[in-house]
């Protein structure tokens, strides 16, 4: 059956090596920009100083945040984290880094796995889309986990469906692997999405031994043998310490957490994004941004594949999972954006199939160019009013690398004359042109209204980061990331036998004096909360009302 189907994809290209290479550059240039923008005080700076410690103590067993237990994501993004600082120092780049690569690694899997579920060019076409999508991009400039999450899914799908195809070893053992750093990552979803893909898959093909080849007692053993440091960690940090307190609780038991606890408080919402809870349409509308600009498109594939599902007309792989993952997540009590770019890859291949199906029908692909060109236009207008207005360019090298680009746009155009390829071009090079603006201009000049990282580099040679406290309820993780001092909270015992300099901010500042300490000497720079930008932020004119000050205090 699935020879039949791929019958039906003629493997002819549709754009030339030439053009992929210029559209795969583009992006490349983006995403290495990125890499260099600061790191935001919300995740990517907090989840960089638990690696921090990791490396500064040399205790890569326990996970701690701010000198307190971390409960909540298991070991790998923390290892390859501290991995990456001993070998390129304490830096925004060496943060970056394995989720860049890991990033190329889930580019090349959504390649292999569209390969193997349709044609080679369809692979290429499902990497180039999924390679574009917004928080695609977003994953490797605002870094979580997601890049390495993602990248571990579809490789693991890719091998997975490799394994049902062939029945090789080399492929149970390479999707046990997959699954394994998966879950070693964030957790049963790791598991969750491949599984549920190839439960489709093996359904689409009916290939019932499957089910029961002895190939899957040897993929349960090495994934439970790769994931083993992980869990003995939880279990040297929780199990072996009753006493601890997680989130009012003692008694903990991490093993049974990352088995067993972590799925079921996720899916509750009682810990985790619980903001969104009873929205059960956010991932819906969340999609819309998150996979432009192809999301629009991705559902009008999803839409047209459930038409013909019974008639199995297409693979259920892609349209199974896509439906039963975001089905399943939409029900849960967890709710934040970046948790759909695990379906990317899925989406990725879904769209470009659908595309490469349609080729030939000349009215869709008008109405599909259409279609992409409004969204892209709609989306580069919105970057250049955001960048032109709330920060304007100030470099002229950033101003000539937007032209260059253009210019690239143009001649790829000129040269690629059909639909299909003017509906590829123009919505790779859209995502490339805003994501340029991005990070090329807008986050590196919006980072400079996040105090820590701007009172880290004013202060470097000035301050000796030993000598600064926080005062009780300040954080800045940004701050201790850029000066590599982990957060020491003032008290009243600390004693001033040497220059004591105080982290707080301005509403803060009267309890300080109220205490009776005078200020000798401060630096000071202004701060709002840049991960959660309102119209007045953004309004030039009206930003000082919702901004607030940060100081770094020399006191007696």
């Amino acid at each position: 059956m699935l020879t039949l189907l791929q019958s039906l994809f003629v493997d002819q290209p549709f754009l030339s090596r030439s053009t992929y290479s210029i559209l795969f550059s583009l992006l490349g240039v983006v995403y290495i920009i990125g890499l260099f923008v600061p790191l935001m005080d919300n995740d990517s700076a907090h989840h960089a100083n638990i690696a921090l410690r990791m490396y500064l103590t040399g205790d890569y067993v326990n996970l701690v945040d701010h000198g307190k237990d971390y409960l909540d994501k298991p070991h790998l993004h923390f290892w390859l984290a501290a991995l990456s600082y001993n070998i390129f120092g304490v830096t925004t780049f060496a943060y970056k880094f394995p989720s860049f690569l890991f990033t190329i690694i889930g580019t090349y899997s959504t390649y292999r796995l569209g390969s193997s579920l349709y044609t080679k060019e369809i692979g290429k076409l499902a990497a180039l889309i999924t390679a574009s999508a917004f928080a695609y991009i977003l994953a490797n400039n605002d870094v979580r986990m997601d890049a390495i999450l993602t990248a571990s899914i579809v490789f693991a799908t890719w091998q997975l469906v490799d394994w049902v195809k062939n029945k090789k070893l080399i492929n149970a053992l390479g999707g046990a692997l997959g699954l394994a750093l998966g879950f070693c990552t964030k957790g049963h979803i790791a598991v969750v999405v491949p599984a549920v893909s190839i439960f489709f898959y093996i359904l689409y093909l009916k290939d019932w031994k499957a089910f029961f080849h002895p190939h899957l007692l040897i993929i349960i053993a090495a994934f439970f043998v790769i994931i083993s440091p992980v869990v003995y960690c939880y279990y040297l940090q929780y199990d072996l310490h009753p006493e601890k307190v997680v989130r009012g609780k003692s008694g903990r038991s991490g093993v049974q957490f990352i088995l067993w606890k972590q799925s079921i408080e996720r899916f509750e919402g009682d810990s985790f994004g619980a903001e969104a809870k009873n929205d059960y349409l956010f991932f819906f509308h969340s999609f819309l941004w998150a996979f432009a600009p192809w999301s629009i498109l991705a559902f009008v594939a999803f839409f047209s594949r459930l038409k013909n599902f019974i008639t199995r007309k297409n693979e259920w792989l892609t349209i199974g999972t896509f439906a039963t993952i975001l089905i399943l997540i939409s029900i849960s009590g967890f709710k934040l954006p970046h948790y759909l770019n695990i379906l990317f890859p899925i989406a990725g291949v879904m769209t470009a199939a659908y595309l490469v199906q349609h080729s030939a029908d000349r009215s869709l692909l008008k109405k599909v160019l259409v279609l992409q060109a409004v969204v892209s236009i709609l989306c580069l207008l919105a970057a250049g009013v955001l960048n032109a207005w709330a920060f304007p360019p100030k470099s002229i090298l950033m101003i000539l690398g937007f032209l260059i680009m253009l210019v690239a746009v143009v001649y790829l155009l000129r040269k690629n004359s059909n639909r299909l390829q003017q509906i590829l071009i123009s919505s790779v090079v859209s995502s490339a042109l805003i994501f340029y603006l991005l990070n090329a201009n807008f986050y590196p000049q919006l980072l400079t209204y996040q105090v820590g990282n701007e009172l880290a580099f004013d202060t470097k040679g000035k301050v000796d980061a030993k000598n600064v406290y926080f005062w009780p309820g300040i954080y800045s993780s940004s701050y201790n990331y850029y000066t590599s001092e982990l957060r020491k909270e003032y008290t009243d015992s600390v004693k001033n036998n040497r220059p004591l300099w105080i982290f707080i901010d301005e509403n803060h500042l009267p309890e300080l004096k109220a205490k009776g300490f005078n200020v000798l000497e401060s630096y000071e720079h202004v701060d709002y909360e840049i991960t959660r930008l309102s119209l007045k932020f953004i309004n030039p004119a009206r930003r000082k009302e919702v901004t607030g000050k940060g100081l770094l205090v020399r006191v007696q």
